[in-house]
């Protein structure tokens, strides 16, 4: 048994690549939320509330820049049967620098209009730093999405912890030296820099250079379409809360909702960089409407996965007030109760986390964008009326509202690809059910505490 294991784990089948990457993806995104957490300690023990709460909106602005200008170049890479041809790979390199050096000065150019609209002098010095970042991350070798493609990420985790580390070090140094929330901005150019040079140094495989192939830029721009239409609406769906709430809520409010959500979110991040990384290849390669024996591969799987996010995100559900006081000083008490209710709200997306990704990998970017549309009109939606009606409270239960009524559009998805499992979804809506029931019991009064927040 040992022996077959130890095969399995070692082969070259599409199997023990896939369980090798998992593991690594895991490792490595454990291995950077760990050292996150402890810098996120140090980090709220130097600044204040309210450095955490501005750089949620440099966040918010960053993701933005990137989102809506997305042309899916990975997602190409990951998905096209071009994906290893050297004039399809610099071709999408040569389209990222390029986007890299206009978002750039897209950033530079909007970041006097952010700065009037949230009413924060601030921004207007720190956005146009902040967006050079994405000038550097545009020269990103493509062989970090070649390894990605075939599930080859054992040397590229290695070199995302020395990237992380590199960056939070810095971070960590500046914050100690300045006190200032520029500490913040600078680590993040730091990070870029330090992926960029060791991912070009490191990675085995032909380095890029400048190419533009007809044909390839062709495919990039077909497929690219619709992934630059859902990331602008993924943006909304991740985002709408923080855009929301920098324009409802004080910065320092905006900070501990921004703590208790980093703790809480974890599982769920977890989730989306497995799938993102490990179930593209596998609908590829098995398709789950191909065959009946493909489709239960794939639901085991997919009990596996939920199962384990599902127990992680409970913990958090249920002890996150307990760890929020545990490790935080009295100025961020509030952040447990949005720990505890945020992790509630997000088993409903934690159950269905593994559809979405079997459009893409089947190429049918129309498909994915229209799931991602009907959830950003949802969250933005839910969030506003939650924030109108019951100020932060209402918002976080807004959050959870988003994700119950986007789930017969992800079942028509999944129903399309093949990919649909209702004894799956059933099985893990009661786990979330009794999950949630249990969290409330044993948090009542810190959630109740929180419901006058950010009130009208």
């Amino acid at each position: 048994m040992i022996a077959v294991m130890r095969q399995r784990f070692r082969g070259t089948s599409l199997a023990a690549r896939a369980v090798r990457s998992s593991l690594l993806t895991v490792g490595g995104f454990g291995f950077n939320q760990a050292l996150r957490l402890a810098s996120n300690l140090v980090l709220t023990r130097l600044l204040f509330p309210e450095a955490f709460g501005l750089m949620a909106l440099v966040s918010v602005f960053m993701m933005g820049l990137q989102q809506f200008s997305d042309v899916g170049t990975t997602t190409a890479i990951l998905q096209s049967r071009r994906g290893d041809d050297p004039d399809f790979l610099n071709t999408a390199w040569t389209v990222q620098v390029l986007r890299g050096a206009g978002l750039a000065l897209a950033g530079a150019a909007l970041a006097w209009p952010m700065a009037r609209f949230y009413d924060e002098a601030q921004l207007l010095h720190m956005l146009p730093v902040a967006a050079l970042s994405l000038f550097i991350v545009g020269f990103r070798p493509t062989r970090m999405d070649t390894a990605n493609r075939h599930l080859l990420l054992g040397r590229v985790t290695l070199l995302d912890m020395v990237t992380q580390v590199s960056g939070l070090a810095v971070a960590i140094f500046l914050a100690w030296a300045t006190g200032s929330v520029w500490a913040l901005v600078i680590s993040g150019l730091v990070s870029c820099a330090v992926e960029v040079v060791i991912n070009w140094v490191f990675l085995p495989g032909p380095s890029n250079r400048f190419r533009w192939e007809r044909a390839a830029t062709r495919e990039l721009v077909t497929f690219g379409k619709w992934i630059f239409l859902s990331t602008v609406c993924g943006f909304f769906f991740s985002q709408s809360d923080k855009l929301l709430m920098g324009k409802y809520l004080t910065l320092d409010l905006l900070g501990i909702y921004n703590i208790g959500y980093f703790l809480a979110a974890f599982p769920m991040l977890l989730g989306g960089m497995v799938t993102r990384r490990i179930l593209i290849p596998i609908y590829r390669e098995t398709p789950p409407r191909r065959s009946r024996h493909n489709f239960l591969r794939l639901r085991r799987m997919r009990f596996i996965v939920t199962a384990a996010l599902m127990t992680l995100v409970g913990v958090f559900a249920c002890v996150g007030d307990w760890l929020v006081d545990l490790m935080y000083d009295e100025r961020y008490l509030a952040a447990g109760a949005v720990t505890v209710v945020i992790a509630c709200m997000q088993m409903p997306q934690i159950i269905v986390q593994t559809y979405d990704q079997a459009a893409l990998a089947a190429g049918d970017s129309r498909t994915f964008f229209v799931l991602a549309f009907a959830r950003a009109v949802l969250m933005i939606g839910c969030v506003l009326i939650g924030l109108e009606l019951g100020g932060l409270l209402g918002a976080l239960l807004g959050i959870g509202a988003a994700y119950v009524l986007a789930y017969p559009v992800v079942v028509w998805l999944a129903r399309r690809m093949g990919a649909w499992d209702p004894l799956h979804d059933a099985v893990f809506a009661l786990a979330a059910t009794g999950l949630t029931g249990l969290a409330a019991w044993l948090n009542w009064p810190v959630i109740v505490a929180i419901a006058g927040l950010g009130g009208g």
